[in-house]
């Protein structure tokens, strides 16, 4: 039996569920859980997106706290390094001072050398006291002395282009630097090289000169000697070169100086003018007897 499909007539089965599936592609259930999603969309954006953008909120406040920790400790870095600077100009303007003082004490000093040296040396014995007095000072670095030597400079390591301004400064090996140890070798081995008078950067010393280290500070007779160090001794330059050069505290200065890339240099010079010593506190005296009249003022006399 066949049918024929006319306009409001019987329709086949077949035909009915093509148009039903022409007519509705998506299923219900697909279509409401699309429509939930759409509303919660509205109401305020997918689970996802919203832990997204809590992930972004939080790296951003992460960013900002490391910014401010950083700049906090770079201001707090700075701030060191102004009153580590201030400090400086301080003890540099007190240096000044004292400086200009010792100064004027010299020439108090040598106007009475000068008196006392024109009374003496009216008599005999008095150019003897006059003689024997000479001696004395030369050996305790209580005259100024100019003569050929030898000019030693030791001076840090070059400090490090990319330091970080917060972190740099505290991981300085103390190896970079010159410790009072290094200038004692070397001002050891110029006075068993033959050298006649030392100085460490315009600071003579004498038989009771004390080499220290203070905190950063390299302390020669308790006054401060900053970097570069220049050791400055009187002497034949080249004999006294010649025995500096063998002396084995010499050679383990240099070996440090290469390994931590400090500057150790010397060099001959046609002359060098040394200051004359502070004069050593007088701690206690005693008298040497009754000497007869006219002898030898003179410690062997």
């Amino acid at each position: 039996m066949t049918s024929t499909a006319r306009s409001g007539g019987v329709r086949s089965l077949g035909a009915s569920l093509l148009d039903d599936v022409l007519a509705e592609t998506l299923d219900p259930a697909y279509a409401q859980a699309a429509a939930a999603r759409a509303s919660r969309e509205k109401a305020g954006g997918t689970p996802r997106r919203r832990g997204q953008v809590l992930v972004a909120l939080t790296m951003a406040v992460a960013g900002l706290l490391l910014a401010v920790t950083y700049n906090q400790a770079a201001a707090r870095e700075q701030g060191r390094q102004e009153i580590r600077t201030a400090l400086v100009r301080d003890i540099q303007d007190e240096s000044a001072v004292s400086d200009e003082l010792t100064a004027q004490l010299e020439e108090l000093r040598a106007e009475v050398g000068r008196t006392s040296d024109d009374l003496l040396a009216a008599t005999a014995v008095g150019q003897r006291a006059l003689d024997a007095l000479a001696r004395a000072e030369q050996g305790t670095a209580a005259v100024a002395v100019t003569g050929p030597g030898l000019l030693v400079t030791l001076a840090n390591a070059d400090a490090d282009a990319d330091d970080d301004p917060v972190g740099g400064a505290t991981t300085e090996n103390s190896g970079e630097r010159v410790q009072d140890g290094d200038l004692q070798k070397v001002v050891n081995a110029l006075w068993a090289s033959g050298a006649e008078a030392v100085s460490i950067n315009g600071q003579r010393l004498g038989p009771t000169s004390a080499i220290r280290f203070a905190g950063e500070a390299v302390l020669v007779d308790f006054r401060p000697v900053t970097n570069p160090y220049e050791i400055s001794a009187i002497g034949e330059p080249d004999e006294l070169a010649a025995a500096f050069l063998l002396d084995p505290e010499v050679r383990s200065v240099a070996w440090v100086s290469k390994n931590y890339g400090l500057r150790f240099e010397f060099a001959k010079e046609d002359e060098l003018s040394l200051p004359a010593a502070s004069p050593p506190e007088l701690r206690f005296a005693e008298p040497l007897g009754t000497r007869r009249a006219g002898a030898d003022p003179s410690p062997g006399g």
